[in-house]
């Protein structure tokens, strides 16, 4: 297993006191959604694939050879479309000898080109389970060339019935999901969300599946007024969530507990709803709290949330730690393959890979699940601090799945519904 900061530590990615010839050029593929109805995940993306560039400016050593890295960023624009294209050019055109995608359609876009071709993948930012059901997999099958970390939706979910219960509602609960991958993850009747609310003798009141271009929510929140639902819960992005929740205070309905995956991992979300933001809760995958650390650099969460704070001048967020991990598990892949340019050796290196990371330990060697690395989760609340730099802050509020992650504060019913 790879441990500890020290694993992968800056020294050993290119070492400066022994002057080599390159022994040829690694090229790396990377997607993501730097623009589009997703671009807020992908916000520090540059910014770290600048810092990675830093680290192998003088090159990359592979079993004592030193390796040029090239660098081949693509934005999918959040597109479906634009994610098969971009897909198809680093497999085809650009031949990577690795490709690294934070972005689930990402991920979805390139996994069959890129098992059919042969080249290592490593994906991440989506909940595992959607990757196998729209792949046609499972955890005895997994795939041949690509690979993913994440959280899963059942740990999403469990999360937000353990916060639900902590937090005495009535056990009534209003579901809502934008028609996408995620969304029909989550609202699986025998796996998603009503299956864990079942579960935890929860009644669900579903509005079912909405449109991307949805404005109108006022039959699904009568749904919910009728139910007399204490709990809202669903998965929407942030243009969706502010139009819905402004016709919810209009229609008033009042939630003890309001529950979105996508558009509250973002504080910029908070900060359009103002005060009403105060209170939401969400599923946390990772935050400067988190008590883990880079195998590139030896820093922690905290650090890292700094670093981007005082560089950007913008507040941390959530996909940082797993942007940064996503290099990590990349360059480790690489370094320990025994020919980073064979596409078999990058493939068998990463099965084999166990390593710590900034967001917490991937496992591709030992999981259960076939090319997936399960990854810790809590959840957490968006207080408000009028006097703060930044006026909302994530704080974890349940933490029973990984208790290795520190509780922050306590969790209270919303004030401001």
């Amino acid at each position: 297993m790879v441990k500890g900061a020290g694993a992968l530590a800056l020294g050993t990615l290119m070492s400066p006191h022994v002057v080599r010839a390159s022994s040829g050029k690694i090229k790396i593929g990377y997607i993501g959604c730097l623009s589009g109805l997703r671009a807020e995940f992908s916000v520090a993306d540059l910014w770290t694939i600048n810092q990675m560039k830093a680290l192998v400016a003088k090159g990359l050593d592979v079993g004592g050879k030193t390796y040029e890295v090239e660098f081949v960023i693509r934005d999918n624009q959040s597109d479906v479309n634009r994610s098969a294209s971009v897909a198809s050019e680093l497999v085809l055109r650009e031949r990577c000898n690795l490709v690294l995608v934070a972005d689930g359609d990402g991920a979805l876009a390139i996994g069959e080109l890129a098992d059919t071709r042969r080249v290592p993948v490593i994906s991440t930012m989506m909940p595992w389970e959607g990757l196998y059901a729209a792949r046609g997999s499972t955890p005895e099958k997994g795939f041949p060339y690509t690979f993913h970390f994440f959280p899963s939706s059942a740990s999403i979910l469990q999360n937000y019935v353990g916060m639900w219960n902590a937090a005495g509602t009535n056990g009534r609960v209003g579901t809502i999901y934008l028609d996408h991958a995620v969304g029909r993850a989550l609202m699986d009747p025998a796996h998603g969300l009503p299956a864990q609310m079942k579960q935890a003798g929860m009644t669900e009141v579903a509005a079912g599946a909405f449109q991307l271009g949805t404005t109108d929510f006022s039959n699904q929140i009568a749904r919910f007024k009728d139910g007399n639902c204490d709990v809202l819960a669903g998965y929407m992005f942030q243009q969706h969530f502010v139009t819905f929740w402004n016709q919810v205070r209009q229609a008033g309905l009042t939630p003890k507990v309001c529950t979105f995956a996508a558009a509250f991992a973002f504080s910029s979300t908070m900060e359009a709803l103002g005060k009403s933001g105060d209170g939401m809760t969400t599923d946390v995958f990772w935050t400067p709290s988190y008590p883990y650390k880079s195998s590139l650099t030896g820093i922690g969460a905290r650090d890292l949330a700094n670093q981007w704070q005082n560089e950007s001048g913008k507040q941390w967020l959530q996909p940082l730690g797993y942007i940064h991990a996503l290099w990590e598990v990349g360059f480790a892949a690489l370094k320990q393959s025994t020919d980073p340019r064979d596409a078999n050796a990058v493939r068998t290196s990463i099965a084999n890979l166990d390593i710590e990371t900034m967001a917490g330990r991937v496992n591709f060697k030992t999981t259960t699940k076939k090319s997936i690395a399960d990854m810790p989760m809590a959840a957490g609340q968006w207080r408000f601090d009028a006097a703060a730099k930044f006026p909302f802050d994530l704080d974890i509020v349940y933490n029973a799945l990984a208790p290795e992650i520190p509780v922050t504060a306590h969790l209270r019913r919303l004030q401001n519904a």
